[in-house]
């Protein structure tokens, strides 16, 4: 979300979307950046090119998300290739 008023220009926060789902999702997204390596060098790789450590939290969060629906709409279990 851009909040920049005349010739100011600051970070922008991530704030938009659902927060309720951002939320329920903060604090398992650090166990999966933890412990699952795909996830992780996708984190890291964010954080190498400058992200700002949300960002780059908010960003494996929706790619989870997107595998979840794909394992689900497809009835598969967990794939690293798919990742």
């Amino acid at each position: 979300m851009n909040r920049d008023s005349g010739q100011f220009r600051g970070k922008r926060p991530t704030g938009g979307g659902r927060g309720r789902v951002r939320n329920a999702l903060y604090l398992p997204m650090l166990t999966v950046i933890r412990c699952n390596p795909v996830i992780r060098r996708f984190y890291q790789r964010l954080v190498d090119q400058g992200k700002a450590k949300m960002t780059a939290l908010v960003a494996p969060m929706r790619k989870l998300l997107t595998i979840l629906n794909t394992m689900i709409k497809n009835t598969q279990l967990w794939n690293p290739k798919m990742a």
